[in-house]
């Protein structure tokens, strides 16, 4: 690669990808293919078990036939009562996630760009992230109370450390001639970080962001256990404590859909400023 092709970076891989050939427009055309092919495997057990209790093979007493619990659904979709739990959930989820990201990205970029910094917080963040999420909840409870404060906090600390180890390990792998080319151009700090460092580590900075987003939501499931009377994991404990283990697994299919959802909206989001990138794509 050329120092000029170093140089310009996405914009560079954008005019050649234009160049190879026509692109199907719009960056949120949905290609249903794979989302076909992707639902085979769930439908086609939901289908065998559907069949197994339908003949008789299986009592469905512990783990309902999907009719069941569709039917379920439906009836909390139905009367209303769905929505508050889904609400209340989501939007833990997204104030965990923003204040998480947020601090995770701002500290793995200071760990990347001072190595003081680094050696000196670094070991102490390591030994934190092997804590189990429940391990926290007490201590939540007893700092923050029952309230929000203490489910969004435990939220923001599941995000925090996939982004934060994903950002410095991105910052630290950019490769040093790509730096050295910008500061040949006489690239200014925040040139540098625009042109260079930020294109470089997107890719790595989104698939960070989507861990943290997929461990927010299982979070929120211990965060949901510390006396919510709404969310989805409210929905989890009072299946369990009324023997309805429909009601439970409903809510499990509700907590995949959504963190599906939200997965595939980071991903559309990133996609226009991920063209650039002239990626292997696993055999295309």
């Amino acid at each position: 690669m050329t120092a000029e092709a170093t140089a310009a970076g996405p914009e560079t891989g954008v005019l050649a990808i234009a160049a190879a050939g026509p692109r199907l427009p719009g960056a949120w055309r949905v290609d249903w293919r794979p989302v076909a092919l992707g639902l085979a495997l769930p439908l086609l057990a939901a289908l065998v078990w559907e069949a197994l209790v339908q003949a008789g093979f299986a009592s469905g007493r512990l783990l309902p036939p999907p009719s069941r619990i569709a039917v379920t659904l439906w009836k909390l979709a139905r009367s209303g009562e769905l929505w508050p739990h889904v609400g209340a959930t989501a939007a833990r989820v997204g104030a965990g996630f923003a204040l998480g990201g947020a601090t995770g990205i701002l500290s793995g970029v200071a760990a990347s760009y001072f190595p003081i910094f680094r050696r000196l917080v670094d070991p102490t963040l390591q030994g934190l992230r092997a804590i189990p999420s429940l391990a926290w909840v007490p201590l939540f409870l007893l700092w923050l109370g029952i309230f929000e404060t203490s489910k969004i906090a435990l939220i923001a600390v599941g995000v925090f450390f996939p982004v934060y180890l994903g950002v410095m390990a991105a910052v630290l792998g950019v490769d040093r001639k790509m730096v050295e080319v910008g500061r040949i151009y006489r690239l200014s700090g925040l040139d540098l970080a625009r042109r260079i460092l930020l294109p470089a580590i997107l890719p790595s900075l989104v698939v960070a962001l989507r861990t943290g987003l997929g461990l927010g939501w299982m979070f929120v499931v211990a965060a949901e256990y510390m006396g919510a009377s709404e969310g989805i994991g409210y929905l989890l404990v009072d299946g369990q404590q009324l023997g309805k283990p429909d009601q439970i697994i409903a809510a499990i299919l509700v907590f995949a859909l959504l963190g599906k959802a939200a997965d595939a909206m980071i991903v559309r989001v990133a996609a226009p400023a991920l063209r650039w990138q002239d990626a292997y794509q696993g055999g295309r």
